[in-house]
C-alpha cells in the first residue's frame, strides 16, 4: 500500500510507503490530507494522502515536457490491466504495431498485456490476430502515473 504525497500547493509529487509516510509525520514535514477510516498507527491516522508543509520547487519535472517512456510506465498508465482481455495483473508490455514491422518503442505503440495474450497476438497487429484493443494508448501525464492507488 502506498501513500500519495502532494506538494504544499496540492500538486501530486510521488508516492511513498506507509512507513516513510509515518516518518514524514513524525518529522512534521507533512500533514494528513486523507486517511484510511479510523485506523491509526500510534497517534497518527493511517494516511492515504499527505501534503507537504513547505512548498518544494520542482523545475526539473517540467524540463522535458513529456514523461519518459518505460515498460513500467506503460503498466502503470494502463493500471496493470491487459489491453486485450481487460483482466488485471498484466505483467508485460506489448507493441501494438510489432517492432519487426516498423513499430516504434514509444507510448503510442505500447500497451499492458498478460504474457499469454502477448504470446497469442505474436508478431501480428491486433486486427490480424482478431484481438481488438479495449483502449487506445496515449502519452500519460505525470499525475496519471503518480496517482495510482
Amino acid at each position: 500500500m502506498s501513500v500519495i504525497v502532494l506538494n504544499a500547493s496540492y500538486e501530486p509529487l510521488h508516492t511513498v510507503s506507509i512507513q516513510h509516510a509515518i516518518r514524514m509525520l513524525v518529522r512534521e514535514v507533512a500533514v494528513v490530507e486523507e486517511a484510511h477510516g479510523e485506523r491509526t498507527i500510534g497517534p497518527f491516522p493511517v494516511p492515504r494522502v499527505l501534503r507537504l508543509v513547505r512548498y518544494v520547487v520542482t523545475h526539473w519535472r517540467y524540463a522535458a515536457g513529456r514523461m519518459k517512456y518505460s515498460k513500467h510506465g506503460v503498466l502503470r498508465r494502463d493500471r496493470f490491466r491487459c489491453a486485450y482481455c481487460g483482466l488485471d495483473n498484466a505483467d508485460t508490455m506489448d507493441h501494438v504495431q510489432p517492432r519487426s514491422r516498423g513499430g516504434r518503442t514509444e507510448w503510442l505503440n505500447a500497451v499492458a498485456a498478460h504474457a499469454s495474450c502477448n504470446e497469442r497476438k505474436g508478431n501480428r497487429t491486433p486486427s490480424e490476430a482478431n484481438m481488438p484493443l479495449l483502449w487506445q494508448p496515449w502519452v500519460p501525464t505525470r499525475a496519471e502515473l503518480v496517482i495510482q492507488t
